[in-house]
Parts: structure tokens; sequence; C-alpha cells
């Protein structure tokens, strides 16, 4: 036989996972072990015809071969039934929702997991079973789901228990029944049970959290004492509530919490008691209530944990303003450092704050030079360190402010944002102004030592051990930062090796290179340096620092900081992170933005929201990095994006950073779909302005193919990569229009010549190189290709669309190659003949007669040459 089960006083919940589970044991009875709650009496009143529930002195334990347990593991809370667990012969099935404890019985199968109702477990093997479930059924299941869900709004409830009401929604549950049962009025008996519970109300206060605990007794057992204990929390709407009632022979006590730092479970895990962080219960027999409240209250005393504090979410040090600072000014600083807002001090004392809003209404009003004092707000309202995140919400609400001052001994020493509040609640809540990065505290635990090790050659690993030692010996801390980083992580491999020293960064450069018999080139104004070792390597030395801009688009100034601030003035999460040099600590991660989550999700995202206003080129930089690794510019970062190149931020950027970035694309293997990405964003007009894109895409598209062709054939030694793209891009255009870009990005008169032979001569090479039955000799088709420069090739060879043709051209590049005399102007200058012209004509000469058969050897050559001259003796 087998039984299907839960606890004594049966809830919704095992009521509902008991129907639930027949549906899995089609053979089993419904079994209750002992007393029901209220609602499921009066729900069975009417329903018993239907469910068939059996009751225990109906069963013949000696024949029950198995037995299905819902909704518990708790054996003192299965009545008679729990004597089953000790035969050998009878198999156990446990399907329950709350945390394994101690003393619980086990099963062969066990289904545990943290979710808000049982139901929901066996609902989601219902439905991957497609075992069919009808009205009825689903509306008691969905009962049970909504009443231990209190209606999917108790922290506890999960998207599984949400997902399990949709599809019970699907089969037919009828929501007003449910709410028909949840809602049922209070019996005289609760009612007063309520009334004795609010008047004996105890209120306490520890670390900081408020706590209510209530008292009574009563001669017969009342079921419901966990519906009062919500109803009481609602009520009051305090941080918790426990209940403790005396009810015939044994104490009940109930626990209600509505925050992290009080877990009602385990605070009655110690009187035998189980369930969930914001929702438990125990009985204890033998004790008086009195006593057992006492007891109760020592055991909050022991558990509660001190409440998040403004300490412990406030931005510290704070930057602020004087009074007589102008309007124009603290704008600066907030865009500088990505502030909503500043507070105003003098004299050390805390005046008041000017908010961004405040100064956008001053320079509407053409008032940018007047003092922020006539413009701020003075009657600040402001906290204390050790004030509880929870009352710092209250403040905020109260008085509609996004950001308080944190005070201690009339000192400013932080300053709590309404988006740090708001990170509390919801996790990596984006924030609107500021930081767009996840908050994250780096973990020193995540050594990625052995990572350096197999993906770095043996020559930066050494330098990065010895700058360790170096900056040990300086009393300094230091550590490899940036992109060296990024590509650990990623097994890139990358040779450029960047540190970062909390100290002075040019002496450590000296200690590195006196340790490795490096000179070091110093920059003592930006407090940088780099190490130049004998064999060529390079190592950049900066001392930790804070850029900001003075202007949007300006170059950076820098003060000393620390790391943390170095990072968070970098361009994205995946740049902003750092690997500890420095002793024990050697190859920890230090990642205070989420840069590794980053890297693991394939996102490119910017560490605040004015960072593209700030440095207009980190918009190029985040195209190349996401095709780079063929990541995502993460939704919030693409939506500054957008913004970013709606306001032309690029207009404001100097010609030579914009080329700097623009070169730095053209350098990537792919270029091609960069230049893409610049398009779509609505960036590709402010690089390349009166190019007109969808005409040079599909040479660009294919340029990267092209290029590697002609790699493989092994005609693009010594070429400029960068210079096969510029030139691809500007195919189409006018020579005075491509020459009009190279005087915009500088480029130098050899390049520039090269661009310009390209842009006027590529269609006559192709149009005659390429020509069906052409019978022109091979001399005067190579002087064609000889005329363009070897950067143009890949724009030749990506035009060419049949196989035929690309052949072709492969075909003559080989035989340019192979007909290269060996003769050149020393053999001339050996006949007697003096340097000059001549010489380059006589070459050529011999060059074609090559191409065109009439020369075979080096003996002929030399006859060739000879001849040559003898013909144009009168020009020599």
């Amino acid at each position: 036989m087998d039984i299907i089960t839960t606890h004594t006083n049966t809830d919704l919940d095992g009521l509902a996972a008991m129907v639930a589970a027949q549906k899995l044991y089609p053979e089993g009875i419904l079994v209750f072990p002992g007393k029901l709650s209220r609602n499921v009496e009066e729900f069975m009143a009417l329903h018993k015809d239907a469910l068939a529930v059996r009751s225990l002195r109906e069963i013949n334990l000696e024949k029950v071969k198995r037995i299905i347990v819902v909704d518990t593991k708790n054996p003192r809370r299965l009545g008679k039934l729990a004597e089953l667990f000790s035969r050998p012969r009878v198999e156990a099935h446990i399907y329950d929702h709350h945390p394994w404890a101690e003393g619980d019985i086990r099963g062969a199968l066990e289904v545990v997991e943290a979710v808000g109702a049982t139901a929901t477990l066996l609902v989601e093997r219902i439905r991957e079973r497609q075992i069919p479930l009808n009205p009825l059924e689903a509306t008691i299941i969905a009962l049970g789901i909504y009443g231990d869900t209190g209606s999917l709004l108790f922290t506890s409830t999960t998207p599984r228990d949400v997902a399990a009401v949709g599809f019970l929604l699907e089969k037919g549950a009828n929501l007003g029944v449910v709410a028909d049962f949840l809602g049922r009025p209070m019996t005289e008996e609760q009612k007063s049970l309520l009334k004795t519970l609010l008047l004996s109300a105890r209120r306490h206060q520890v670390n900081g959290v408020k706590i209510l605990l209530s008292t009574a007794v009563v001669e017969e057992f009342i079921v419901g004492l966990a519906l009062l204990t919500h109803t009481i929390s609602e009520i009051e709407r305090l941080d918790a509530v426990f209940t403790v009632v005396e009810m015939e022979d044994r104490v009940h006590m109930v626990g209600r919490s509505n925050v992290a730092q009080v877990d009602v479970k385990e605070i009655l895990t110690p009187f035998g008691g189980g369930g969930h962080p914001a929702a438990a219960s125990a009985t204890v027999k033998g004790r008086p209530v009195h006593q057992v409240a006492e007891e109760l209250l020592s055991v909050i005393q022991e558990k509660v944990r001190p409440p998040l504090t403004a300490a412990g979410i406030m931005s510290s040090p704070v930057k602020t303003v004087t009074p007589e600072t102008t309007i124009t000014e603290a704008g600066h600083v907030m865009l500088r450092y990505g502030h909503t807002g500043l507070p105003v001090v003098k004299g050390g004392r805390l005046v008041g704050v000017i908010s961004r809003r405040d100064v956008e209404k001053a320079n509407l009003h053409g008032l940018g030079h007047a003092p922020v004092k006539a413009f701020m707000t003075g009657n600040v309202v402001w906290v204390t360190p050790d004030l509880p995140v929870a009352e710092v919400q209250q403040l905020m609400i109260e008085h509609d402010i996004g950001r308080v001052p944190v005070v201690k001994n009339g000192r400013l020493v932080g300053i709590v944002s309404r988006t740090d509040v708001l990170r509390t609640m919801h996790g990596d809540f984006p924030s609107r102004y500021h930081v767009l990065f996840p908050g994250h505290v780096p973990s020193r635990g995540d050594n990625i030592a052995d990572l350096m090790r197999h993906n770095l050659g043996p020559r930066e690993w050494d330098i990065l051990r010895r700058a360790g030692e170096a900056a040990a010996g300086l009393g300094y801390r230091v550590f490899a930062a940036g992109g060296v980083v990024r590509d650990i992580l990623l097994g890139a491999g990358n040779l450029d090796v960047d540190l970062v020293v909390e100290g002075d960064g040019i002496a450590l450069a000296e200690a590195l290179a006196a340790s490795g018999e490096g000179r070091v080139r110093a920059h003592r104004h930006f407090g940088t340096a780099e190490v130049l070792f004998p064999d060529g390597f390079k190592v950049d030395v900066a001392t930790a620092r804070v850029e900001y801009y003075e202007f949007p688009a300006a170059l950076p100034r820098v003060e000393s900081s620390s790391i943390r601030q170095d990072l968070y003035r970098r361009d994205f999460t995946i740049n902003a992170m750092a690997v500890d040099l420095n002793g024990e600590h050697f190859g920890d991660l230090v990642d205070y933005f989420g840069g590794r989550e980053d890297l693991q999700q394939g996102l490119i995202r910017v560490l605040y929201n004015l960072s593209f206003i700030e440095d207009p080129t980190r918009l190029l930089r985040a195209v190349r990095f996401e095709q780079r690794y063929r990541f995502t510019i993460e939704p919030q970062t693409l939506k500054l994006v957008q913004e970013a190149v709606q306001r032309e931020v690029l207009q404001r950027v100097s010609v030579e950073r914009l080329w700097d970035e623009l070169k730095h694309i053209l350098m990537e293997p792919a270029a091609g779909k960069m230049l893409d990405r610049l398009d779509r964003l609505g960036i590709w007009p402010f690089v390349f302005p009166g190019v007109t894109y969808w005409e040079v895409q599909p040479v660009l598209s294919g340029l990267d193919r092209a290029i590697k062709m002609l790699q493989d054939w092994d005609f693009l030694d010594g070429v400029e990569g960068w210079l096969c793209y510029f030139i691809a891009a500007l195919h189409w255009s006018t020579p005075e229009a491509a020459a009009e870009l190279c005087r915009r990005y500088h480029l130098n008169k050899r390049q520039t010549e090269k661009v310009l032979n390209s842009v006027q001569n590529w269609r006559q090479v192709l149009s005659t190189v390429w020509k069906q039955n052409n019978h022109r000799p091979n001399s005067e088709l190579a002087h064609l290709i000889l005329a363009l420069p070897r950067e143009a090739y890949p724009l030749l060879l990506s035009l060419l669309e049949e196989e035929w043709m690309r052949h072709r051209f492969h075909q003559l590049l080989l035989l340019i190659r192979e007909s290269r005399p060996t003769v050149d102007g020393k053999y001339i200058k050996s006949l007697g003949y003096r340097p000059g012209p001549v010489f380059r004509r006589a070459l050529d000469a011999v060059w074609q007669a090559r191409l065109d058969g009439q020369v075979k050897n080096s003996d002929e050559e030399k006859a060739f040459i000879q001849e040559f001259l003898r013909r144009h003796q009168g020009e020599i």
C-alpha cells in the first residue's frame, strides 16, 4: 500500500501537495496525520467527497509499503506515522521546500528545494510528465501555492512558484475560489487571541533591528497562529514579529521576518522548529510560556545580525565645494567625478548641498559665475554613520531628496545617494546618473596566479614577480592593471605590461630597471615612466591616479589616488581590473566593478554614464573591443553610445585623438566588422566625413579575406595594414576629397601619395588587366599593377568577383616577383658608367624584357643591359 501524507495541523500547501502527489502516485491513498488548520477544515467540509482523504484510524500501518511525505521532513510533525520510518521494508519519498535540519527523516527519493511552496515542486514534475489536471485539482494546488507564498508576496516566493501558478491557471484554476478560502474571516477565538497578542506585545531593539514579541495563554488549541502572526506583522510594520502562545499542553511559536538580519528559522531551530529565514515555527512541551519567551528573547539577542548602516554603503571620501565656489566650477566637478550633487562645506562643517539640477537652473539663467551659496539648499538633512539603511531610505522618502550626507562628530565623512539605497534593495540596480557596473567588492580569495603563469610568457612573469619585490623594498603596493589582466583572463596573450603603484611610480620604475639592466624614461608631470630593457621589452609604470576632464572631450588632468580610483577612471569594466603583485597576495584579482563577470558574459560596459561625454573616443574603443572579442555592448551602455552620438560629442575631439583611435581600428584583423558597426551606430560620418558608407561597404566587408589571401601568397610583407583599409574606405572618393582626408589626419607625404595614386588609378588597372581575351604583353600588365602601391592590392583583390580573375592576379604577382632581374646598379657601374637616370631606365627595361620572355637568365640580362646602354650612349 502507498500512502500520501503531510504534517499535523495541515495547512493549504500541505493539502495541495498531497493532491499534486497523488497525480504522480495514482495508487497512493491520501491520509491526514492529525489536526487540520481552519482553512483546510473549511475546505474539506465542502470537498471531502471529491478528495476521499482517509483518517489515520482507517489505515492499517502494517500494510504500508511506501510513504510519500510532502511539506515536511520533521518526524515530530508526522504524529503516529513517524514510526513507519523505522521499518526497513517501508520506502519513503520526500517532497519539501523547507531546508534540511538536524533530526529530519531521510528517504529513498528526496526532492528538497528552496521554493515558496512544496506544491510548486510537484507541479513542475506534473508539467514535465504532461500529466492532465482537471480544474478542481488545479484550483486546490493553486490554493496551496497562494497560501504559502502570501499570494506570491512573501520574500520566499521564487520565479518557479509564479511559473507554477501560471501553469495551473492554464489548466482552469479558479481564482475566485482561491480568494474565498484565503480570505476567510477570523473566528471569535482567533479575534480574541489576536487582541491578547497585541496587548501583550513588547518591543525590543536588537542591533538596530526592531522586533516585537507577543505572548498569550489559552486553554484550547486555536488554529491559525501563523495567520495571526502575519496579521500583527502587517499592523505593526516592524522588522520581525514573534508570537509565543501556550495552548493545551504545549507552547506554540511562530516567527515572521521582513529583513535579512533576522533569520527566524535560525532563531527557532534551538526550540526544534523549522521553516524559512522569513517564516518559521516551533512547538515546545513541558515549559511555561513566560520561560519560553525569555529563552526566545535571549536567542534573538544572540542571533540577530547588525543591520546594514549608512557607513556600509556611503561613498567616501567626499568631493565638496565651498559656498564661494562658482556654479560653473561646481558643474565641472560634478562632470569630472560623475556626481549628481555635492555637499557645501565651510570651515570643516556642512552648510548646504548643491545639486546638478540647481547648477543647470543657474546656467539656464546665465548665472554660471554666481557662487554656490546663492543656489544651494541650506536646510540639510544628514545622518550618522550608524543609522540603519532602512531609516536612511525613510528619510529620503519623507524629504524627497536624492542624497544624504553622513556626519560624524560634526565632520562630513561620506554621502549616501538614492542609487546606493536602491542597490541594497535590488542588487545590481542600474544608476540613472552614476555608476553602471554592478556593485562588486573584490574577493581576495579569487587568486589567478596559476592562470598568470600559464598565459604569460616567462619574460612577463619574471617582470611581474620582480615588480612585486621592488615595491616591497620601497614600502609600496604595485598592481598589474588594465588590458594585461583582461587578456590573462581571456587567455588571449598580451605583451603589454602596465603597472600601477600606490606610491611613487617613477621610483618603482627606477628600482625595476636596476634589477634588470633597464633604463627609465620618466614623465614626471604625469607620474608615469617607461622601463626599457636591453632586449627591447617595455613596461609602463604609473602612479595610481584619477584622471578628470576640465570640460567634455578635453585631455585628462591627473591627481594622485588609490588603485580603486585609478581603475574607476578607465573606459570599460573589462579593462578596470588589476592583479595584486605584493607578497602573499600575489595573484589576487582586484575587481571592484564586475569586470570578470562581464568578460564571462561577453559584455562591454562603461563604469559611469558620463564616460562618453568626458572622453568621446571611447565610442570607437567600445566598438573595437566589442568586435575584437565578439562581445556585445550591454543595453545601458548602448543607450549612452546612442545619446552621445546624437549629441555629436565627437565633433569636440581633437583630430589627433580621433585618428589615434581610428588607426587602432584599421589595424585590427576585424577592422571591416568594426567599420560596419561604426556605421550602424552613426559614428562613420564623424570619422570619414563626406564618404558614403554603403558605396564602400562591399569592399570593406571582404577586405580582411583579401588581406589574408595576399599574406598567404606572401605579397604583403612590410605593408602598413591600416593603410589598406584607409585606401579601401576612400576608393570611391574624388582625389580632392581623398587629399582633404589625408590632410585632416596628417598623413605623411609618402602615405598621401599612396592614397591618391590608388584612388586615381585602381579603375584603369581593374578594367585593363582583367579584360577577357586580353592580349597585352605581360610587361604592360605588370607595369599597371606595379604603378599601384601594394597597400592597394587588397582593394583590387576584393573587387575581383570571379575565381579566374583572382587566379590571374596571383599569377601576375608571381610573374612580377620571379622576373625581377638579378643584375643591379652595381653591375652597370662596373661597366664604367657613372650613376644617373639611365640606370633606372636600363633596369626597368631588362625587367620588362624578362616579363615578356625576351631575357631568361643572368647572362642574357647582362647582354641586354650592355646593348641597351650602347643604344642610349648619347644620353649617358
